[in-house]
């Protein structure tokens, strides 16, 4: 063996019974390489003391935000916590805004070039809404990358071949939902827009807390990508129609802020007579009263998206990473039990009964 100071690709070639060109595309992280074949030279390399990531100078990782405004408040703190933390591991990262459709094939789509200079950009961190075509040219172009799964519509065949880090945001509706079970509600309506995907996730939890607790869940949605609009239509909807309904989980906080405008139009106080949740824990503390809601943990989504990406960086033959962060039920001034309920607590105190 060559001293470790003289390796270079023309050793790990001959180590690994491949062509010096083979070599240096696995060494490059090309991905348009066969995967056993990767293997075999990464496992040479290794044996050699060399690593892909020593083959590289720049330490500097793109962080692109697909299809969100760029102050969005939830994405704005997921950036934060990915800086802090690329920072304190001795990393750069610069910030890139990236809008693009759906519906174009993987093929035509056109990445920011920087993206493409591996000598420059090490890895991406995808954060806004993203969607499988763009999955897909990334692993053809060989492009390291993590991604926040929350947001991503298309096949889920195709993100589990990724590193992906989700907010347990569906627990986190079965959460929401379970403590205004305990507080004696059961006319509980979800609104927002189960055709996207956070909020498809969030109604997954409240759908299973109403199952679970032998109670039909009802939804009020609307197609629409603006959230107050979709938390006020959603709710002056189920209120025209005369729908029994005693509290209202939000598929988020923006969703919520809808929420109450539409029932203060209709002359109905929260929580006295309609109860509210939301999720994310952006603005929630900013309504009045107080939104009881689901924190999502922003800043340790950006942390774990960096480390997701820094151990496929290091290790890039590992197998597809996923890791999931909790969130936690924060509760504020939103919710109060049902006015049956309080009536009946009401009159069991007025003849002695222990409440």
């Amino acid at each position: 063996m060559p001293p470790r100071g003289k390796v270079g690709l023309r050793e790990i070639a001959k180590a690994a019974h491949v062509s010096i060109a083979t070599a240096s595309r696995v060494m490059n992280g090309n991905g348009r390489v066969d995967p056993k074949i990767q293997k075999v030279v990464l496992a040479e390399a290794r044996k050699l003391g060399v690593t892909p990531s020593q083959q590289f100078k720049s330490r500097t990782l793109a962080f692109l935000l697909s299809n969100r405004a760029m102050l969005h408040a939830f994405h704005s703190r997921i950036l934060s916590g990915a800086e802090a933390h690329c920072a304190a591991r001795g990393w750069d990262m610069v910030f890139l805004s990236y809008h693009y459709s759906p519906h174009t094939p993987w093929n035509e789509l056109h990445l920011p070039r920087v993206i493409a200079r591996r000598d420059l950009i090490r890895g991406v961190i995808l954060a806004g809404t993203n969607s499988t075509n763009l999955l897909e040219l990334l692993l053809h172009k060989g492009i390291t990358f993590s991604l926040l799964g929350n947001n991503v519509m298309g096949e889920q065949a195709r993100i589990e071949k990724c590193d992906v880090v989700y907010a347990d945001d569906i627990q986190g509706g079965f959460d929401a939902t379970q403590h205004l079970l305990r507080l004696g509600h059961r006319s509980i309506w979800f609104v927002g827009n189960d055709r996207l995907p956070w909020f498809a996730r969030f109604l997954q939890g409240y759908r299973r807390a109403m199952l679970e607790s032998g109670l039909t869940p009802r939804e009020s949605t609307v197609d629409s990508d603006k959230d107050t609009e979709c938390g006020f239509l959603g709710t002056k909807s189920l209120l025209a129609r005369g729908e029994e309904v005693t509290a209202i989980v939000a598929g988020n906080d923006e969703v919520a802020g809808g929420v109450y405008k539409a029932l203060r139009d209709r002359g109905l106080s929260i929580p006295q007579d309609v109860a509210v949740v939301g999720c994310d824990d952006t603005v929630g503390m900013w309504l009045f009263p107080a939104l009881s809601t689901t924190r999502e943990f922003p800043e340790q989504l950006g942390k774990s998206l960096v480390e997701a990406v820094l151990r496929r960086i290091e290790t890039p033959d590992q197998d597809p990473q996923s890791i999931t962060v909790p969130t936690e039920f924060i509760r504020r001034d939103s919710c109060g039990r049902p006015p049956q309920v309080l009536e009946e607590l009401t009159q069991d105190a007025m003849h002695g009964s222990p409440i």
